[in-house]
């Protein structure tokens, strides 16, 4: 087990180190850190968080890391392999005495650690979210944790491709169209299959007849409230809650569902996670198909201004808690893609090749 490590750190060095060799990587991390701090202060300032506490600024920024992760991750790892086969350098590390395994293993961790360090870049905006106050313990360890592991799959799907794909242009492009799939592709499945399977929507609405009530507006005394005839209106529906698990495989709400829901004393999210994490699990819920407003029967039980008393409605949270959560699944469903890919070029790379595509390079 030692001379596995030894053979895959040893990759590992020195892919980091080749990574880091040039300035456009120190010019990236600049342009990111530029980037969050701007983030950063839109959000302050239109959350108000020096009064409202730093969820919202701390949610934000781990999502801004995610995007950049999914933006950038690709173009990092989406060439590891085959672009040392490309440039005629990967044969000469296979005829040492490192293993397909080590090479396929530690490419992928030199991607992960290089993603991870746009998430070591925004440690000082994470704290000051955490110093603003209301983020929670349990939601920066949790948050944090799922969103290191969500840049390692995306990392793993980019190494994994590179080496099943000979191509490093079509390979970056591949990942990303994964990435696409899974960030924008599970957000366009669920709006437009919710929208294609929809169901008929019965409302009635039960008028008081106001033509046959006295000129101050009361009914007649003695008599009953007027009422008019039921008005039947039929129309349809989307039917979210047939297609809500598709966005269960979204990085995003992986994240946010997995993050332990805040809520404010009115029952409402503290941050982007609990926004996210509810709109999903309300989407659970099927619609109500049949509704009826009878407005005679208000009147009968409350008067000619209807009912003043305290109106009893489901919060976000109590949403949240009734729902069913979902980023479990997601999350296994990425690391089990990840782990498939890098299962795939550690088959395609492994030396002696069966076959090799026409025009591949060897050495």
């Amino acid at each position: 087990m030692s001379g596995f490590l030894q053979g895959m750190w040893l990759i590992v060095v020195l892919d980091l180190r080749q990574r880091v060799r040039g300035v456009a990587w120190y010019v990236l991390l600049g342009v990111f850190v530029l980037l969050v701090t701007a983030v950063t202060a839109l959000v302050v300032v239109a959350t108000n968080a020096w009064d409202t506490g730093g969820g919202g600024v701390f949610s934000t920024v781990v999502f801004f890391v995610l995007l950049l992760g999914t933006l950038v991750s690709p173009a990092l790892s989406g060439n590891a392999i085959n672009g040392e086969r490309e440039a005629g350098t990967l044969a000469t590390t296979q005829v040492t005495l490192v293993t397909t395994a080590q090479l396929v293993v530690g490419k992928w961790l030199a991607a992960w650690m290089t993603a991870l360090a746009f998430l070591a870049a925004s440690v000082p905006f994470l704290v000051f979210g955490v110093v603003l106050g209301q983020v929670e313990a349990s939601t920066i360890a949790v948050s944090l944790l799922v969103l290191a592991i969500e840049v390692g799959v995306i990392a793993a799907i980019g190494v994994g491709l590179s080496g099943v794909l000979t191509r490093p242009l079509f390979s970056v492009v591949v990942t990303y169209l994964v990435v696409a799939a899974l960030s924008i592709g599970t957000v366009i499945a669920f709006a437009l299959g919710g929208f294609a399977m929809q169901s008929p929507t019965t409302h009635t609405y039960i008028r008081v007849d106001y033509d046959r009530l006295d000129e101050d507006g009361t009914v007649p005394e003695g008599e009953e409230v007027p009422c008019l005839p039921p008005e039947v209106s039929e129309s349809r529906t989307p039917r979210f809650d047939y297609v809500w698990g598709v966005l269960a495989a979204n990085p995003y709400v992986v994240v946010a569902d997995a993050a332990p829901g805040a809520f404010d004393e009115h029952g409402s999210p503290r941050d982007l996670f609990g926004w996210i994490a509810v709109g999903v699990r309300q989407a659970q819920h099927a619609p109500e198909l049949e509704t009826v407003y009878d407005e005679c029967t208000e009147w009968r039980e409350y008067g000619a201004y209807g009912y003043t008393g305290d109106v009893d409605y489901e919060t976000t949270q109590e949403i949240y808690d009734r729902s069913v959560p979902s980023w479990f699944v997601g999350l296994a469903i990425h690391v089990l893609l990840g782990a498939g890919a890098l299962a795939w070029a550690w088959r395609r790379t492994e030396v002696p090749a069966r076959r090799l595509a026409a025009g591949s390079r060897i050495a």
